[in-house]
């Protein structure tokens, strides 16, 4: 598909469809590398969406490449711990320790409106121009040069490269040579950002405790949404999208009461919810495209590939895609040998977690009454035992295969900053 050597003769005229942290980041990638940019957002004004999310060391490192780390650690919370335990009889089933694996690896938990406002302010500063209130919905390649279209057919512009960072519920990603949309998981989540309380939750870690894989209730603490915030923990709840209305009609004190039930220390959390309208409902699907490319377009973030959260992978392969294809544009002669580099380069890194989450998800979300059972009697036991606490710590850390393969990165060096506990 063309020769990868050398580097690119002219500057590429790049469509970025999506203002969420994939798209931000690749227009920053891509600007600073000689690009003229132009991203497209469908709002009329561009927000985050969501609760909270754990930056990974993968994550993390991507947003060092771009100038960016010291300023999300300033607003986020540093993890090092995932704890889950039954709610009923105290059992730890989930311990999983970053430091069980050399490297002083952490996790960076962060408001979704910390990441994208540092990002946003970023691509604001420096003058990547941003077309709001246009929706994207249709790609031309027939003619020369790709064209976009918005809503009713109206043409939007002519580029070099389109770059579909719109999310789950993209219209672009049908122009990829193999298209697949999102198959729908059982489960979702009611999620809520709240104000932190420390009052037996543990400040450096996400902690969540399971009634069989039906129910998953967790508090993550968020840090600030921006500098000056109070700090903030993201609390959820598992449930199944369908049943959300049946949760809702039976009243928010029964809501409560059941949480409660199930785990008293949340009532600080629970005082705080006055209404389900601050709950938000998530939906989860899972699909990976086998090649997320097509003519002159280029697929990223969970347009390319979404799933549950059970491994917090999502906005970290997010940044990891943006960075593969910067690279690969700044690498290839052509935009199709660079297309073809992006796709390879990122294959085994995504492949390897999306089939881990798919594998894992219904140890902790189903109707299952025997993987429960094996989680907390088997499964737990064995964590216990190496090389498996070292292996947990990678598939969370998200390096259990080289992550940064292709994307012309290098992990942080993490022993040798000084990011301590407590923000």
């Amino acid at each position: 598909m063309g020769d990868r050597h050398g580097v690119l003769v002219k500057a590429l005229d790049v469509a970025i469809v999506g203002a969420g942290p994939a798209g931000l980041a690749a227009a920053l990638f891509l600007h600073r590398a000689g690009h003229r940019v132009t991203i497209f957002e469908r709002f009329d004004k561009p927000a985050p969406v969501g609760s909270g999310l754990i930056l990974q060391p993968t994550g993390l490192t991507v947003l060092d490449a771009l100038g960016l780390l010291d300023r999300i650690m300033a607003l986020g919370a540093r993890i090092d711990r995932l704890h889950g335990s039954d709610a009923g009889s105290g059992r730890t089933v989930l311990d999983v320790r970053y430091d069980a694996q050399r490297g002083d690896r952490f996790g960076l938990a962060v408001h979704r409106a910390a990441l994208f406002g540092v990002l946003h302010r970023t691509v604001l500063d420096e003058a990547v121009p941003i077309v709001t209130g246009v929706d994207v919905e249709g790609l031309d390649v027939s003619s020369g040069g790709a064209r976009i279209f918005g809503a009713g057919g109206v043409a939007v512009g002519t580029f070099d490269l389109v770059v579909d960072a719109s999310g789950a519920r993209s219209r672009l990603r049908h122009a990829c040579l193999y298209p697949m949309e999102p198959k729908p998981l059982a489960y979702g989540a009611f999620w809520a950002s709240l104000q932190w309380n420390g009052k037996g939750f543990a400040a450096n870690a996400l902690t969540q405790r399971y009634d069989r894989a039906s129910v998953m209730i967790g508090v993550l603490p968020i840090g600030r949404p921006q500098p000056g915030a109070e700090r903030m923990a993201a609390f959820f709840w598992s449930l199944k999208p369908d049943e959300a209305d049946s949760v809702r009609s039976a009243g928010l004190d029964a809501w409560k009461a059941r949480v409660a039930g199930l785990w008293p220390e949340c009532s600080v959390y629970l005082d705080q919810i006055e209404s389900f309208e601050q709950l938000t409902l998530a939906r989860y699907g899972h699909h990976t495209l086998k090649v997320p490319a097509g003519r002159s377009l280029a697929v990223i973030g969970d347009a390319a590939h979404s799933t549950s959260p059970q491994l917090g992978q999502g906005a970290n392969m997010a940044l990891l895609d943006a960075a593969a294809l910067a690279h690969a544009v700044n690498v290839s002669t052509t935009v199709e040998a660079a297309l073809e580099f992006y796709a390879t380069a990122r294959r085994r890194h995504l492949r390897t977690f999306q089939a881990l989450s798919y594998l894992f998800t219904p140890f902790y979300q189903s109707d299952s009454t025997v993987l429960p059972f094996l989680r907390d009697r088997l499964v737990a036991t064995v964590a216990r035992v190496p090389p498996a606490p070292q292996l947990l710590a990678s598939m969370v850390a998200g390096t259990i295969v080289d992550p940064f393969r292709g994307t012309g990165l290098s992990e942080v060096a993490w022993r040798d900053r000084c990011y301590l506990s407590g923000n």
